[in-house]
């Protein structure tokens, strides 16, 4: 491998350490990311001699600098001291940004040596690693024992069983540490440490450090204990989980703190997963309820987040008589956070209960909620309808939903009006077109006129997707007159509306629609006295010529009717308008040439 540099000159190499002692901080954050460079420069054998003491030995006092620097030394970096069997030479310095005040250089320095221990041997991990664990565990510092959780996972399977019951030891004096951050540290660790565990250790050493820990007195540790508790109980029987883990099950779930239980709230369904469906009938439901009218919003909303999950567990007459009545009180909470997480997930309760007892329970929430304040809410639910339309049917839905989405296609809310014209097109194809154009036609077409202009181009598209459900025929009669009567209107946003309408639904139209109804009202635009409308022709006449260029008809249309346009433009007045036409032309002559 060539180096680029010659062997004899190490100038570059003195200039970079240079750097790493500069005042500058760029400039040693530069030589940082220059690292690999040098070692490559320096090769294998010099980069472990001189490069990695050197760094080992100037720990910075900048943290944007550290940091850096464990990142640099985590990106295959034993690659530049000789491969994977001088890879532990790389623990050194990363150890020493182990025990770093700041928390970010800590943790990047222990994911930089998690990474070096998935590629060291047996023997190096022993030799090298787990003394290092060792010095962090039982570091004077807080610092060093905090950074020492996160490594003791990678390498647990790879050590021999009695290097493995040290370890334990080790973990299970970090999970009673005297310091709250360390108790953190290892609450956040224990779970992925409980993996490789064997069956054996899991109850004998992993229980005993997850209780201690769950028992913690800092609500900031017991929040994190919540995960480990579902990776114990995903690794032991329903029996044992019942026996070992049921009191702490209650304790989280009834925590005098509230992130804890939201903590147990946000991953509820992972742990009635874990548990199995008995204890889920037996303890769960309750707990579950308890949850769901907890005093803080919060935690009603996590719980709120967890609701068709959850049910999937539970009968169908377990649902209506414990969870529904939940759910309709949740639909009046006081929260809007809570009434939007709850109109996200309800619609997801309509599988699991069947027509008929979601028509009687919660149809009238549905409509409830699509009528609260917070547009949200109204948002969340109407985004979910599709759902509820496959368990109660078209006719059900119409009936009583349709005056709601109605009443909100008219919302003084830009982006509630904006979500049903992006729901409409679903409801389109499921209403049919005689019902469509009976109770929606007009309403879509007054969306053109709409005073925001996002409604109005989200209307366009919306045209444009109802023409590919309808289909074209339908497009002549129903769309293409009122867009084309728009164009003569008083009011030049009327008119430019026509001309984006064109330009967004002509690629869905035919030729023989274009040409009879279209090109005549749209050319007589192209002679607006408004600047934006005429330039806006010309990006229309570019997008039907690039359309229906492609047939010899089409391309003799494109000739006869928009290039004489185009070329009549290219000499407007207004600078916006010959730019667009120029860039029409261009592409109506490279398209007639292919």
């Amino acid at each position: 491998m060539d180096s680029g540099f010659p062997a004899e000159d190490i100038a570059p190499i003195a200039i970079l350490m240079d750097e790493l002692r500069s005042e500058d901080v760029q400039l040693r954050l530069n030589a940082i990311h220059s690292l690999p460079t040098i070692a490559l420069a320096l090769g294998p054998d010099r980069a472990r001699e001189e490069l990695i003491p050197f760094l080992q030995d100037s720990v910075d006092d900048e943290d944007e600098v550290l940091l850096a620097l464990a990142e640099e030394l985590g990106r295959n970096f034993e690659e530049y001291v000789g491969g994977k069997e001088f890879a532990h030479t790389l623990l050194g310095p990363l150890e020493n940004l182990s025990a770093v005040e700041e928390t970010l250089v800590r943790d990047k320095a222990a994911e930089s040596i998690a990474k070096i221990a998935i590629i060291l041997s047996q023997a190096q991990v022993e030799e090298y690693y787990i003394p290092l664990l060792k010095r962090l565990s039982q570091g004077e510092w807080f610092t060093s024992r905090t950074s020492s959780a996160a490594l003791y996972p990678a390498v647990y399977a790879k050590v021999s069983p009695n290097i493995q019951d040290d370890l334990r030891k080790g973990f299970a004096a970090l999970g009673s540490d005297d310091t709250p951050m360390v108790r953190r540290a290892a609450a956040k660790w224990l779970g992925p440490l409980l993996g490789p565990f064997a069956q054996q250790h899991l109850l004998s050493d992993g229980l005993p450090i997850y209780r201690r820990l769950q028992s913690d007195d800092q609500d900031s540790v017991r929040l994190l204990t919540v995960e480990d508790l579902i990776i114990l109980a995903q690794r032991l029987s329903p029996a044992e989980v019942k026996e070992q883990l049921l009191k702490q099950i209650r304790h989280s779930i009834g925590d005098k703190s509230w992130r804890v239980r939201y903590m147990a709230a946000n991953h509820f369904n992972e742990l009635a997963e874990a548990v199995g469906v008995e204890l889920v009938r037996e303890e769960l439901i309750g707990q579950y309820v308890q949850l769901l009218k907890d005093n803080e919003a919060e935690v009603r909303t996590a719980a709120a987040g967890q609701i068709p999950g959850f049910s999937k567990l539970l009968d169908k007459e377990v649902i209506l008589a414990r969870i529904v009545p939940c759910v309709r009180d949740l639909s009046q909470d006081s929260s809007q956070h809570v009434r939007a997480a709850l109109a996200n997930q309800i619609s997801g309760l309509a599988p699991l209960l069947s027509k008929e007892p979601t028509i009687e329970h919660l149809l009238p929430l549905f409509l409830h909620l699509l009528k609260d304040d917070f547009p949200e809410v109204r948002l969340n639910i109407i985004s979910k309808l599709e759902t509820v339309n496959s368990v109660i049917g078209i006719e059900f839905l119409s009936e009583s939903l349709l005056p709601a989405i109605v009443e909100l296609a008219e919302d003084k809310s830009w982006r509630v009006r904006q979500a049903i014209i992006e729901y409409i097109p679903l409801l389109a194809n499921q209403l049919g077109k005689p019902f469509f154009d009976e109770q929606l036609g007009n309403l879509c077409m007054s969306w053109l006129g709409d005073t925001v202009y996002s409604i109005r181009e989200a209307a366009t598209i919306n045209l444009k997707k109802l023409t590919e459900v309808f289909g074209v025929e339908w497009a002549r009669i129903a769309i293409v007159p009122k867009v084309m009567g728009m164009g003569q209107h008083p009011n030049y946003l009327f008119r430019m509306t026509t001309v984006q309408a064109i330009t967004t639904i002509t690629p869905s139209l035919s030729l023989e629609i274009v040409r009879t109804e279209i090109i005549g009202p749209l050319l007589l635009l192209a002679n607006d006295p408004i600047p934006n409308i005429r330039f806006n022709v010309a990006k229309s006449l570019e997008v039907l010529a690039s359309t229906f260029n492609t047939s010899r008809e089409g391309a003799e249309f494109v000739q006869q009717n928009v290039v004489p346009a185009l070329e009549q433009q290219k000499n407007d007045q207004d600078a916006d308008v010959r730019y667009f036409a120029t860039r029409a032309l261009q592409k109506a002559h490279h398209v007639s040439e292919l």
